[in-house]
This record gives C-alpha cells, structure tokens and sequence, in this order.
C-alpha cells in the first residue's frame, strides 16, 4: 500500500515562497469558488499553498474544512508538474458540499495540467506552429 503523506517537501511554508508565485504567476486558473496561480519551479515536484479568508469563509470551521478538501485533493495528483501552486478561496465555498468542492478541485488540477502542457511546447519546441 502507497504510504498516505503529505510532506513539508510538496508545502509552500515561507513567505517568500508565496511571494515567487504572486510576483511571477506563469498560470491562473479561474473557478466560481477558487482561483488557482501557479509559477514553474526546478523542484521535479508540485508544492501548494492555501490562502482562505475571514472574509469568504467566516467560521474556523469552514476554512478548516475546505483546508483539508484541497491537501487531499493535491495530495491525490500524482502527475502533477513541477510547479509551485497558491490556491485561493472565494466568496460561497461555505455553502459548497464535500462532493461539490472535489468536483470542483479535480477540474481545477485537470485544467491546470491542460494550461501547464500548453505553455510548455511553445518554450520548447521550436517546430511546433504558431496559433
């Protein structure tokens, strides 16, 4: 059985490591309930980090909530490329089911691969045409 973790190792934890995605985002994926911005790293692995208000989610509880939905859900992508990802809460995720916010995360990470493989021929194959 596949060891369940989530090491520090696939976690944004300093500032800094925020501050590189934000003042390079390379990849936004928009959602009604989440906007994801994500910049390439030369880690060989994806890492995440959270951003959830008082202001889109009132309770402790609820950011808790969506908190552990989005680990899980990032923790599940095995494929994912090596970027470093801030995942963002918007306004109406409290009142989101359990099976709705997994949903809505898996079309998150399916979108962002989608964008990620489409930045990436025009950086690095030369022949490929343009448009």
């Amino acid at each position: 059985m596949k060891a369940l973790t989530f090491p520090k190792s696939h976690r944004l934890l300093r500032p800094g490591d925020y501050g590189k995605v934000f003042d390079d985002v390379q990849l936004k994926v928009p959602h009604r309930n989440f906007l994801v911005l994500a910049t390439p790293n030369s880690l060989g692995h994806a890492r995440v980090g959270l951003i959830f208000s008082k202001k889109n989610l009132k309770l402790a509880v609820q950011r808790n909530r969506i908190k552990r939905q989005v680990r899980e859900s990032f923790r599940q992508q095995v494929d994912l490329p090596g970027l470093d990802v801030v995942v963002l809460g918007r306004q109406g995720l409290a009142n989101l089911e359990n099976a709705a916010v997994q949903e809505c995360l898996n079309d998150l990470w399916r979108r962002l691969k989608k964008k990620h493989r489409q930045l990436q021929p025009s950086r690095s194959d030369p022949s490929e045409p343009a448009g």
